[in-house]
């Protein structure tokens, strides 16, 4: 995960490799793709999950709203007819309420705050009605870590869902998303 975030592709190709031998990954850019994967992949009472960065304010037109809070009692220790456990899919933990937790597999969605470009990460945040740059060096390094917390929270195996975006949407365009799925796949992560 440190090689991905840090645009490390040979090293980044590397790991992956020898990684999926044992752990599975995958990106996708549909969401109920997304989360038949992990439901497929979880056995017995493996516990799988929804996880979206807190910053993610555009990934609505998918019904997931960070804005929700997510009871972390709930969502990690519910039970799987509880539709506020991580098991039904619907609520989206962040960063900062699984930091220190794991789930068995996620389903790591990703919006337009953190883009790659050119080979150089993008960092927005939402506010308003648009994406604004986010120029401090410590606030990007917050939003960057924010994905490495995500990408770090299953146990077994995770997948990412990228949207495709929207022409129709300013909020939305499929520039904002395209980058970081040709770079997954670049880097060897399988499509689903």
């Amino acid at each position: 995960i440190k090689s991905l975030l840090d645009l490390d592709d040979n090293h980044a190709r590397k790991f992956l490799k020898d990684l999926l031998e044992k752990y599975p990954i995958a990106v996708t850019r549909n969401l109920t793709s997304a989360k038949q994967w992990v439901k497929k992949h979880a056995r017995a009472s493996e516990r799988f999950g929804l996880l979206a960065s807190s910053n993610a304010l555009r990934l609505k037109p998918d019904a997931i709203d960070i804005r929700v809070k997510t009871d972390p009692i709930h969502y990690f220790l519910g039970e799987k007819d509880d539709p506020r456990s991580c098991f039904y899919l619907e609520d989206a933990a962040t960063e900062f309420q699984v930091q220190g937790l794991e789930l068995d597999w996620a389903c790591v969605t990703w919006d337009g705050d953190f883009r790659v470009m050119k080979n150089k990460w993008h960092y927005h945040s939402f506010r308003g009605t648009k994406w604004n740059l986010v120029i401090k060096p410590e606030n990007q390094m917050y939003l960057k870590n924010a994905y490495r917390v995500l990408l770090t929270r299953a146990r077994q195996g995770f997948i990412v869902y990228i949207p495709r975006g929207d022409i129709a949407d300013h909020t939305r365009l499929p520039e904002y998303y395209n980058g970081v799925y040709e770079y997954l796949i670049h880097l060897g992560m399988p499509q689903i």
